[in-house]
């Protein structure tokens, strides 16, 4: 699993320390970044296998940096995970172009089976 490298862009410190911890327990690497603004260029210069991105975040939200990846030929085949408490959520994160949805506060098993069916296709 370690060849698996993870970014997850959340606004909110301790979710992504959560998150960081348990799946590098799982054995992935994982990246942090809290300013969604900066998201795109750890994207380029990590090149993580699956993103992990916060739908509703101040000044860029998840959908827009969904779009930004799918509109970019070197990256639009990355897997995007989206954690998001909104009520309509799912339809905003499907529509921009997310491949999986999970509503927060989530089973932290459900994310570890969707990384591991991620990973599987990759490796």
């Amino acid at each position: 699993m370690e060849d698996i490298k993870i970014i997850v862009c959340d606004d909110n410190q301790d979710n992504m320390d959560i998150l960081k911890i348990l799946l590098e327990l799982e054995g992935y690497s994982v990246i942090t970044v809290n300013d969604s603004t900066q998201i795109m260029q750890r994207i380029k210069e990590d090149c993580p296998n699956i993103l992990i991105v916060d739908l509703w975040m101040p000044k860029l939200c998840g959908d827009k940096i969904i779009k930004i990846v799918r509109s970019d030929a070197n990256l639009n085949q990355l897997p995007i995970i989206v954690l998001s408490a909104s009520h309509n959520g799912e339809y905003v994160a499907l529509k921009a172009g997310a491949d999986y949805y999970i509503n927060k506060p989530f089973d932290i098993d459900i994310l570890i089976d969707i990384i591991k069916e991620i990973s599987n296709k990759l490796l």
